[in-house]
């Protein structure tokens, strides 16, 4: 079940303060989008793996809009989320064209 998780962090790869996003649950960082393999099902944080999460491409969808594609440094797999509105568009149109 999806838990609304929105709260400030440091970020593990920039080291940057991240703010709350406030209007949903933030999930990666918006100045360099990396995340961190903490979830399962979205806000449950049972995932025991706790690498990061690079991001390595983007695709769109007509609901969403940009989901940015992760891929976790340690374990390999791939999760997804959408963009938030606070997105560093600059990272956003850099992942668009070195799609993989």
């Amino acid at each position: 079940m999806f838990k609304v998780i929105d709260e400030e962090f440091e970020c593990e790869n920039c080291k940057r303060q991240v703010p709350k996003l406030g209007y949903s649950c933030r999930n990666h960082c918006p100045y360099c989008l990396f995340s961190k393999h903490v979830d399962i099902e979205p806000g449950d944080r049972a995932e025991e793996c706790h690498g990061l999460l690079e991001p390595v491409g983007i695709e769109t969808d007509s609901k969403k809009g940009y989901v940015i594609i992760f891929k976790c440094q340690k374990c390999g797999k791939i999760r997804k989320n959408k963009m938030a509105e606070d997105d560093d568009m600059t990272k956003i149109i850099e992942l668009s064209v070195n799609k993989n």
